[in-house]
């Protein structure tokens, strides 16, 4: 199995993708890129990728044998992460449903435009606090806030880590109140034969990441190659890279 990450989609890494390749730079995580107008190729998965990363890259992109040789390499030990996006799950145009990657994932993916573009505070709650990926955060202290999610159904053996809890605020006077309002399912894991899987409904990219993306006190500065360099909140960093680690079984 190849020692490298095959990371897809979120238009160009001197775009959107500069985020999530900056942080697995900084971690010293080797990846292949492929944009988000540019079809995978045979050649791409001839040999096995330790992780395949899709976010933001619809599912006309992977032709069905080339996504049923991902879900063989992922069987026997590779990992899957699904990132949200507009062309993540449904989305628009994503179109992932009843698909060969998306039967793996551990979410239940609709055949309807399933995009949550959000301007009431949308909390980010952690359900699971001692798994490897969401361990020695401060969720409950310090819950980081998001601006966009894809709406989807966890499955029943899916492992539930994060949930998006959407808060409508109104003044009262010089008082905030919040009323409560749905509650979706943000991070859920998986495993398939003796890979593991995992999907974020949220993006780690503008505009969806929101304020997550300055998640921290401190600042961290990566640059991916062939990118800009990006700079990130800390523990924003460090979720993401406790999130790509885990699926890598690091």
């Amino acid at each position: 199995m190849a020692n490298t990450i095959l990371y897809m989609g979120d238009t160009a890494i001197d775009g959107a993708a500069a985020y999530l390749g900056g942080v697995m730079t900084h971690a010293g995580l080797r990846f292949d890129y492929r944009p988000s107008d540019a079809a995978l190729r045979p050649e791409d998965v001839a040999t096995a990728h330790a992780l395949y990363i899709v976010s933001d890259y619809a599912a006309k992109m992977i032709a069905t044998p080339l996504q049923e040789r991902i879900v063989e390499h992922v069987s026997r030990g590779a990992g899957l992460l699904m990132l949200g996006g507009w062309e993540s799950f449904c989305g628009l145009g994503g179109d992932w449903s009843g698909t060969p990657i998306a039967n793996i994932l551990p979410v239940e993916i609709g055949t309807k435009d399933d995009r949550r573009n959000c301007d009431d505070l949308v909390l980010v709650h952690c359900e699971t606090e001692n798994h490897p990926i969401t361990r020695s955060l401060p969720w409950t202290t310090r819950p980081p806030i998001i601006g966009g999610f894809n709406e989807v159904r966890a499955k029943p053996d899916g492992g539930l880590l994060l949930t998006a809890r959407r808060q409508r605020p109104r003044f009262d006077g010089d008082t905030v109140q919040l009323a409560a309002g749905a509650v979706h399912p943000l991070l859920v894991t998986g495993v398939h034969g003796h890979g593991r899987t995992a999907a974020l409904m949220t993006d780690v990219a503008p505009h969806w990441v929101g304020p997550l993306v300055d998640w921290g006190d401190q600042r961290v500065q990566a640059k991916a190659p062939g990118s800009s360099e990006i700079e990130v909140g800390d523990l924003y960093a460090q979720f993401v890279t406790q999130l790509v680690g885990w699926t890598l079984h690091r």
